[in-house]
């Protein structure tokens, strides 16, 4: 693996960080963890898609920050476990991983 991707990987942490923020900020501190999970999100996945396809790169990132979040609901926050979330986060991990997989990963030169 490639550190674009892994930058896309560490980019759909912060996403998932970010989208659970705006759920459950309380206070100004909160609000700037979340504001400051925003910037670092978005700002991993510009730097990993000057070397990697724009398209593939965002289905990756929003892919990791879909299930993520859903998978951290259940575990932290005690939303209900519904068979039926886990098989189209399955779907949708499938259709990332299929992406990736037929992507030509040749990283080009940063525009």
């Amino acid at each position: 693996m490639n550190k674009n991707w892994i930058i896309i990987l560490v980019a759909g942490l912060f996403e998932i960080g970010w989208v659970i923020g705006l759920k459950h900020s309380y206070n100004l501190f909160t609000w700037l963890l979340t504001v400051f999970a925003i910037y670092i999100s978005m700002h991993l996945l510009i730097i990993a898609s000057r070397k990697l396809p724009i398209g593939t790169s965002y289905a990756v990132f929003t892919g990791i920050g879909t299930a993520g979040t859903v998978i951290a609901e259940i575990v932290l926050f005690d939303e209900p476990f519904r068979m039926i979330k886990i098989v189209f986060i399955m779907v949708l991990l499938i259709g990332v991983l299929g992406l990736k997989m037929v992507t030509n990963t040749d990283e080009r030169e940063e525009v």
